[in-house]
Formats: structure tokens, C-alpha cells, sequence
């Protein structure tokens, strides 16, 4: 008996390893579409976030940024006059896909400014994770 190894056979490694495989399967898919949830809900919450920046610039400047200038000029100052920033607490160059957010002036449809994140394709239109996200929804 003193002779005798203990420990674990290579099959009973193998049952386990399987068994957490087949666990791991059943999880990871529901965790997956929890965080596409998390990336629309995070882009929706930075588009509030620079629309507020942007009409806060709008107060201080008596105007919105121009497409040249684009967002970069919510936290960095371009010799703007009257500029009172950051606007913003960091720059926020691209929404959760890793896109750049589009921002147009003047908007399309009679709005001021348009400002959208292409969803998770980073082109216009879409349905799903690629649907686009703007300010004006």
C-alpha cells in the first residue's frame, strides 16, 4: 500500500476537462449577447455625453463645431475663441466597435449637427448590432 501513487488517470483528466468544455458552451454564448447589449447601451451613453459636450461648446463659442474642426476640439483647444474646455474629460475618438463616431454640420434632415456611431459594422444603415446610433434617437 505505501508502493501505490495517488493522484489522477489521464482518462479522469480527460472527463473533466470535457465536462468544462461542455459547461463552458452552454455559458459563453449567453455571456457574448450580454456584451453586444453592453456595447449599444455604452455607445447611446457617449453619444449623450458628446451632445452635451457639444452644446456646452455651443454656449461658450455662440457655434458648434465645424466638420473640419470635428470632436477632437471638445478637448483640445485649436485657438477657438471663447473656447472654455475640455468639454470633455478625455478624448473619446471611437465608440465601442472601435469606429470612428461620424459628426457632420449642419445635420441632415433640418437637425444642427449630426453626430452617429455605424454600430458594430461601422457602416451606414443596418439592423441588430449594425444599426446605427445617432443623437436625434
Amino acid at each position: 500500500m505505501r508502493n501505490k501513487k495517488l493522484g489522477f488517470t489521464l482518462v479522469e483528466l480527460l472527463v473533466v476537462i470535457i465536462i468544462i468544455g461542455l459547461l463552458a458552451s452552454i455559458v459563453a454564448p449567453k455571456f457574448f449577447g450580454k456584451l453586444d447589449n453592453a456595447k449599444v447601451k455604452t455607445a447611446k451613453a457617449q453619444i449623450e455625453l458628446i451632445s452635451t459636450a457639444l452644446d456646452t461648446f455651443h454656449l461658450d463659442v455662440g457655434r458648434y463645431p465645424t466638420t473640419e474642426e470635428g470632436l477632437e476640439v471638445l478637448w483640445k483647444d485649436n485657438g477657438v475663441k471663447n473656447w472654455n474646455g475640455k468639454y470633455l474629460p478625455k478624448p473619446l475618438k471611437n465608440d465601442p466597435w472601435g469606429n470612428k463616431y461620424f459628426y457632420k454640420l449642419p445635420g441632415s434632415n433640418g437637425e444642427e449637427y449630426d453626430l452617429l456611431s455605424f454600430g458594430a459594422d461601422g457602416e451606414l444603415g443596418g439592423d441588430g448590432q449594425n444599426e446605427d446610433i445617432s443623437c436625434w434617437e
